[in-house]
């Protein structure tokens, strides 16, 4: 197949499934890398949730897993296995989001796999550091982001009830950190010529995205001041009301502040009144501060604030909906979400790559892939014979997709 990119002629084995791990590997494949997503028989659970879940191509799995090639192996019979290891020892990179308890189970721990192929880099994306008494607790996004407080801290910052946030905050950032890392472990490779395992937690990649905010005074011992960046915690951050809308309007700076208030008919309050006084005056009183905004925009419409404060040079937006999204202009001029006619769910809608590149560019994105679409393909690429292949049909521990379209 033809692959471009900046990781063109990378090859990955995915084992990973549902949302973190998909979601790493469709960045590489994104940027070029062979991406083969290996599957059960019963393949990927996102497959069938949402709309065209009961033809395999619902739309969470549609969103984790265009540029990749499925192929169909049942890892616990030996025979899907030793298949797994074939392609193995062609790749550059194995990925996968099972407890690596369950990898040592199938016979694919990391000994097993660098013996076929010491070169590997073998990346597994876990709940929880394998050094510590959680190792062998699952994960899911919900309990990462109770473990790492991040329902403690919407719950500072609202009526005080802990909530989860409403998008998979936890697998889908630690799925871009293993991207990064896969990446990083990869020149690596090409700086020693070795290859290595690498574990990427869930658990401890996120501790620091809460308390890089919120350790705060906790930052020093002893503490000096309490957990918690006043400006984030602040129950009064949140958009702001217009007569017609709500909007995002962040007055930050010195200068932006003095304009704010002199649009507001306030301009005498920046010298006199002590809160404006520098910016850390003015996060101690930030409460305040933001209610101030709150109440001096719910009296002009949005557009009204738009022209008075884009001349100012203070940042306001719009708060988009869901569907107002898909209308945003910006993301118009630039071709942002594009149609593409899927071979079996039909006309569907992706977003593009976001990164843009003067050489290296990625090339179209292939469609994402059927169940066992490309198992005799890869299989095939792999070395196994026809009589190999015919034997992985027989005894079910592949399949091809016309055999369970």
């Amino acid at each position: 197949m033809d692959f471009t990119g900046a990781l063109a002629g990378v090859r990955v084995v995915d084992m990973t499934t549902v949302f973190m791990g998909p979601s790493a590997t469709q960045m590489l494949g994104d940027l070029g890398a062979d991406v083969i997503k290996v599957e059960a028989p019963g393949g990927d659970p996102t497959r069938t949730v949402g709309p065209m879940g009961d033809v395999g191509v619902g739309p969470l799995f549609l969103g984790l897993n265009r540029n990749k090639r499925s192929v169909v192996l049942d890892l616990k019979q030996d025979e899907g296995r030793l298949a797994l290891l074939r392609l193995v020892a062609g790749a550059d990179v194995l990925a996968y989001n099972v407890r690596p308890a369950g990898m040592e189970r199938l016979g694919l721990g990391y000994e097993d796999v660098a013996a076929v192929n010491p070169n590997i880099v073998y990346a597994g994306m876990v709940g929880f550091s394998q050094r510590g008494r959680y190792a062998a607790e699952p994960a899911f996004d919900d309990l990462i982001q109770s473990a790492c407080g991040l329902p403690h801290a919407q719950a500072a910052g609202t009526d005080g009830v802990p909530r989860y946030l409403p998008i998979t905050i936890a697998d889908r950032s630690v799925g871009l950190y293993a991207f990064g890392v896969i990446c990083a472990a990869l020149y690596a490779r090409e700086q020693t010529g070795r290859g290595q395992r690498v574990d990427i937690p869930m658990f401890e990649t996120m501790v620091p995205y809460v308390l890089g905010d919120h350790l705060y005074g906790h930052t020093f011992i002893p503490p000096k001041g309490g957990f918690g960046y006043p400006r984030i915690t602040s129950p009064n951050r949140r958009p702001y009301r217009t007569r017609d809308g709500f909007v995002c309007c962040l007055v930050y700076t010195d200068r932006q502040w003095q304009t704010f208030l002199e649009v507001v008919g306030k301009g005498d309050w920046f010298e006199a009144d002590p809160r404006f006084r520098d910016i850390r005056a003015r996060t101690a009183n930030i409460d305040e501060l933001y209610q101030l905004v709150a109440d001096e925009l719910q009296h002009r419409t949005t557009a009204e604030w738009t022209a008075l404060l884009k001349d100012a040079d203070i940042p306001l937006f719009p708060v988009h909906t869901f569907d107002s999204l898909l209308q945003d202009p910006h993301l118009g001029d630039i071709g942002f979400f594009e149609e593409v006619e899927h071979p079996v769910a039909g006309r569907i809608r992706q977003t593009a790559v976001p990164s843009e590149w003067s050489d290296t560019v990625p090339g179209l994105p292939r469609p994402v892939p059927m169940l066992g679409q490309h198992s005799l393909q890869v299989l095939r690429e792999a070395g196994l014979s026809e009589a190999d292949i015919a034997t992985l049909l027989a005894c079910g521990a592949t399949a091809d997709a016309r055999e369970t379209s």
